[in-house]
């Protein structure tokens, strides 16, 4: 339920939907529903969420997050 700010702004932009630590990658992913409507949001894009008052940079990228060696 976290929102997502483009990072200086004000206005929400979207709201993380799950977001947890990963113990496979060692740092936070998370899910947001974001809206795309006036920008587009491309992998690589850094956008910041506001997590209990203070705001975290978080970078967009392709799902999934991980893929498993073989």
């Amino acid at each position: 339920g976290y929102e997502v700010f483009y990072p200086g702004e004000d206005k929400p932009i979207g709201v993380v939907t799950s977001g947890a630590l990963s113990p496979t990658l060692g740092y936070p992913i998370a899910m947001a529903y974001v809206q795309v409507e006036n920008q587009p949001i491309e992998p690589g894009t850094v956008l910041e969420v506001d997590i209990r008052g203070n705001r975290q940079e978080f970078q967009v990228c392709p799902m999934p997050f991980y893929k498993r060696a073989k």
